[in-house]
């Protein structure tokens, strides 16, 4: 595939976008209070490194083949029987995180729309409704800890 100067610019704002996401969510399950949200993030970063992966084969022009679904969402059904302390750092984390994952889709939405390949734009949206899962797994974590208004 051969990229535009455009493609190649909205690439290396998704790089960026994407290099921000796992150094944050590594960052944040350190400093998470509550196991699950540890995990949470934790999860969350892997799958970032997999769409920095991809991002970084449509910039050496390789169009990946993308999986028929998205990620699996093993933690999105939360139970809330088991909720701890609401603690405000965990609250802080959640909610810059949630805020993160709405930039990011928003960026990807822009860039479907301005690639012409096929593939990269099936790549970009298989990546842009994963990081939607991301911010449906954080919503239903905050939900399940008082934090929504």
């Amino acid at each position: 595939m051969k990229l535009t100067q455009k493609e190649t610019t909205l690439l290396k704002d998704l790089k960026s976008s994407e290099e921000l996401c796992i150094e944050k969510y590594g960052t944040y399950a350190e400093r998470a209070e509550d196991p699950t949200l540890k995990m949470l993030f934790e999860s969350i970063r892997e799958a970032e490194k997999t769409h920095l992966q991809t991002i970084e084969s449509l910039m050496q022009g390789t169009v990946p083949m993308m999986g028929g679904g998205s990620q699996q969402q093993q933690n999105s059904e939360q139970s809330c029987d088991n909720c701890c302390r609401r603690s405000e750092n965990d609250e802080f984390l959640v909610r810059d995180a949630l805020d993160t994952e709405k930039h990011v889709s928003s960026l990807y939405d822009t860039c479907i729309f301005e690639f012409n390949d096929a593939g990269a734009r099936n790549a970009l949206n298989h990546i842009q409704k994963e990081e939607q899962e991301h911010g449906k797994r954080l919503y239903d974590y905050m939900a399940c800890h008082g934090m929504t208004a």
